[in-house]
């Protein structure tokens, strides 16, 4: 069976003026065009092909693999705009199409935006929506607090980002749980800080409890041992400066020290942490 958005393993089957066809395992046929090839495969060859349909509602294949997927929330940037709709640069020979009634905003030539790939029922052809809640997972049973997932930044507001959780389900972080850079689009490792009763989604990017802040003593012993054996932060440094230069509030930043201290691989001193050496005493 030829599976339409994704990437599928075909065999060369015959030669025409247009192209290749490549068939299955129960001959179903699919157009790998001649534009599409820098060199011509041999017959009953295997390829991996990504396979789409065109606007004819023909079966066609690419060598290419595009940056997303059948069902996939993805990041892409717009390269044409119409009056029925956007086109997308989505890695392949033909850019995938963005409806006008897809569009939650309207969008412009060259903005990137975080969208979903789908089946048009009518047409059958593949195309993006940005209107992301019609896609997003409200049944949140598979995740657990604490769980590491994936997510996908896709909107800023004035609590936080929202985020898509395992290509599936819809997070938050919030403003003052978010001690490093992050951009639309950005694609991150969290945690699921709390799951609520109206399946709403907390994230951190930051471990909860004690593993955070035995994960955070790493990111300062390396960052010291990269900066010649001392970090210029202490007890008087802001809770900013800190974020800025560790990505970690200034809480685990003390635990952390701590904990590095009581195994006597830091000095503390007034005008910063320091790695302990082998001749070094208190």
């Amino acid at each position: 069976m030829i599976h339409i958005g994704q990437q599928n393993t075909l065999t060369v089957a015959r030669q025409t003026d247009v192209g290749l066809f490549l068939i299955d395992a129960e001959k179903n046929e699919v157009l790998l065009p001649n534009s599409f090839m820098k060199e011509v495969p041999k017959l009953k060859e295997e390829l991996e092909v990504f396979v789409y349909v065109d606007d004819n509602a023909q079966l066609i294949a690419s060598l290419n693999k595009p940056y997303a997927a059948l069902n996939t929330f993805t990041y892409l940037r717009i390269t044409s705009v119409t009056p029925i709709g956007a086109f997308v640069d989505w890695g392949l020979e033909k850019d995938l199409f963005l409806p006008l009634n897809e569009q939650k905003i309207e969008v412009e030539v060259d903005e990137f935006c975080v969208m979903y790939v789908y089946i048009d029922e009518v047409s059958k052809r593949l195309v993006a929506s940005t209107k992301l809640d019609k896609f997003i997972n409200t049944n949140s049973s598979e995740l657990t607090t604490g769980q590491e997932v994936d997510v996908l930044v896709y909107e800023e507001s004035f609590l936080g980002y929202s985020a898509i959780i395992n290509n599936a389900y819809k997070g938050l972080i919030y403003h003052n749980d978010i001690h490093k850079e992050v951009y639309i689009g950005d694609t991150l490792k969290g945690y699921v800080k709390t799951i609520r009763e109206d399946q709403l989604i907390d994230l951190s990017f930051q471990k909860s409890g004690f593993k955070n802040v035995l994960d955070s003593t790493e990111v300062i012993l390396d960052y010291i041992k990269t900066h010649n054996g001392f970090l210029d932060l202490h007890d008087k440094s802001t809770p900013e400066e800190i974020s800025i230069r560790l990505s970690m509030s200034k809480a685990t930043f003390k635990k952390s020290i701590g904990i590095l201290y009581r195994h006597r691989k830091v000095l503390i001193k007034p005008d910063g942490v320091y790695l302990v050496k082998n001749d070094d005493s208190e």
